[in-house]
């Protein structure tokens, strides 16, 4: 029984206590009243009787008369005269009379009064004795009116006793809710402070859990301080602060291989004439030179959300997404630096550019060797310039293409596939899926990732996302053993109102299979909407099903309200596990990064791991799980 029942479980009980102690102790005050008023008046009227009759010589017929007309008033229920010897003179008896009180309340409350006896004396002559008992039904009704009205005083004393106490239930459950909000948010893994109560016993609690939550976000800042200083010492250029060689061609490999590729475009920019820049600057401003072309690299970087990293002296690379205009780009960015390094370049050539289109599965030597050749021959131009490689590339219509996946999804034209994610024990943890469509006009089954650029241009990943769930869940649900399955949704899918009511109804319609669901969110679609993804996480949360991120890491310096997501599992990109064994830098920071993940109650899993050292050097780090082309099913 909760606390608030039992509050007000002890005041109806102490209340009724209370009144019914009251009406008891006034109702037997009352009878006992009564019934010495009845006792006195029986006493008095045959004193009464008894000297009015003594005055006046009685005799046997003077008796009756005087008994007659006094019982004739009405107020008494027996009058009786007996001679010294006991022989009745005269008896009158009243009637059984229609009583307007229940007779369990007289039988409850009986008003037993002693009768009222006196001598009748003739002269010095005992005459005889006379005994009167007065009729108690007035005394009955008048206390049962005064019950009555008692209960009826007691029970509006009780409803308003009642409505005092729940407003002052109201006033301590509203401080009190917060302060079991608060407790089951860290049990969720989010992290709130609270308003602290006037209540001085909630106060005090209050102030000491926002204490424990100030000082968990205290340290788990300081964490991810720390463990930012670690991604970047690993990853980053020290001079400009842009991605180093390695990490970028990681992340470019990624864009190549991985089942989310989008397509993209890369851009690899050259310092005109650095030797002769140290000749005639020197080291310190070349430096300065070279931290300009960065700042502006970063810069345009952001606005498309790419990645900019310097991989040689004087060369620098920018991998934009999939959706993002490279030729106007490329030249705002060959436009932006020139007019930055103006004043220590002089009027003579800045920048050369070469880009080129990335192709999913693209050998990335070849892609490298592509973009470098139009980078050589901007640079022969002798003048700022933009090359684009030779790449021959086949595309259909958009429009008729997206007409194509919508009439696939109608027509049930879609499966779903799945590859496993493992502990690094070898056992199953869950399974990912990833679906296939097959077109109208094409023999063979389609990654839907190859339409991911499509789907978000005309707006299909919703759709996509939708149909990837009820599979799964499908899935989950004709097979109870499977431990999980984990679905990827788009930035656009969760942001929407419309894709959350509707999600929600298919989980809440499918709640024993919704509990074994894992809804993956990349990170940085989920740093870029925080708001709705909190909200989102919140939403499902109720449903059973888990949330997580994936992608991990790329953005790790701007997810500073992880502590406030209750998210259940993280997946770190797989850039940052590409070679863990070589790199003693990046070994720390997944090992840190896991050691606080763990601390928020959070899982961690490693993506795209391709050999076995790579597994070795991520048990190591003290991750949770991988998957990968390394991560074998068991048999």
């Amino acid at each position: 029984m909760s606390m608030y029942r039992q509050m007000w479980l002890a005041i109806i009980l102490s209340t009724l206590l209370a009144l019914l102690g009251g009406l008891l102790a006034s109702t037997l005050n009352a009878r006992s009243y009564l019934t010495e008023q009845l006792k006195a008046k029986n006493a008095d009227n045959a004193t009464a009787l008894a000297l009015a009759l003594s005055q006046q010589r009685p005799d046997a017929v003077m008796v009756e008369l005087a008994v007659s007309a006094l019982f004739d008033s009405g107020h008494y229920a027996s009058i009786r005269v007996v001679d010294p010897l006991g022989k009745t003179i005269v008896e009158r008896n009243a009637p059984a009379a229609v009583r307007t009180v229940p007779a369990w309340f007289v039988r409850a409350l009986p008003l037993n009064a002693t009768p009222g006896q006196a001598q009748i004396s003739n002269g010095w002559t005992q005459f005889g004795t006379v005994t009167l008992v007065s009729d108690s039904h007035f005394a009955y009704l008048a206390l049962w009116k005064s019950v009555v009205q008692l209960v009826v005083a007691l029970a509006l004393s009780g409803l308003l006793g009642g409505f005092l106490g729940a407003m002052i239930l109201r006033r301590l459950r509203e401080p009190l809710q917060r302060v079991i909000k608060q407790a089951s948010d860290i049990s969720e893994r989010r992290f709130v402070l609270i308003d602290v109560p006037e209540v001085p016993e909630l106060k005090q609690l209050a102030l000491a859990m926002n204490s424990t939550v100030s000082r968990l976000k205290t340290m788990f800042a300081e964490e991810a301080q720390r463990l930012e200083v670690l991604r970047i010492s690993a990853n980053y250029d020290h001079l400009t602060g842009l991605a180093n060689r390695t990490f970028f061609l990681t992340q470019l490999l990624d864009s190549l291989d991985t089942e989310d590729a989008t397509g993209g475009t890369l851009l690899l920019v050259r310092l005109a004439h650095l030797s002769r820049h140290h000749q005639r600057l020197g080291t310190p401003a070349v430096n300065d030179l070279l931290k300009t072309f960065a700042a502006v690299l970063e810069r345009h970087a952001e606005q498309a959300h790419a990645v900019a990293a310097r991989i040689g002296e004087s060369d620098f690379a920018l991998l934009l997404p999939g959706q993002t205009d490279a030729h106007d780009m490329a030249r705002q960015l060959l436009a932006a630096l020139v007019k930055a390094s103006a004043p220590l370049t002089g009027s003579g050539p800045t920048a050369y550019i070469g880009m080129g289109k990335l192709q999913h599965g693209q050998d990335m030597a070849g892609l490298m060797a592509q973009v470098s050749g139009a980078l050589v021959a901007a640079e022969a131009t002798g003048d700022n310039a933009i090359r684009e490689a030779g790449v021959e590339t086949t595309s259909e219509d958009d429009h008729q293409t997206a007409a194509l996946i919508r009439q696939a999804f109608a027509n049930g034209k879609v499966r779903q596939l799945s590859f496993p994610v493992l502990d690094l024990q070898g056992h199953l943890v869950h399974r990912h899926c990833t679906m296939e469509l097959m077109l109208d006009g094409t023999p063979a089954w389609q990654p839907t990732r190859h339409f991911r650029q499509i789907g978000e241009t005309f707006q299909l990943m919703p759709l996509m996302d939708l149909s990837a769930i009820r599979l799964a869940l499908g899935t989950l649900g004709s097979e109870p053993g499977l431990a999980g399955l984990a679905v990827s949704l788009s930035a656009r899918s969760f942001s929407e109102k419309e894709f959350r009511s509707r999600l929600l109804d298919i989980l809440m319609s499918n709640q024993e299979a919704a509990r074994r669901l894992l809804l993956e969110v990349p990170e940085a679609a989920a740093v870029k909407h925080i708001d709705s993804f909190r909200d989102f996480v919140a939403d499902i949360r109720k449903t059973g099903s888990r949330v997580g991120l994936g992608q991990f890491g790329r953005h790790f310096s701007e997810v500073d309200a992880m502590h406030d997501l209750g998210l259940d599992f993280l997946k770190v990109d797989a850039s940052f596990v590409r070679g863990l064994q070589y790199s003693t830098d990046n070994q720390l920071f997944l090992k840190s990064l896991a050691s606080a993940a763990h601390k928020m109650g959070m899982k961690v899993y490693a993506d795209g791991v391709i050999d076995r050292a790579e597994l070795v050097a991520l048990e190591g780090a003290g991750f949770d799980g991988a998957s990968g082309p390394a991560v074998k099913e068991p048999a």
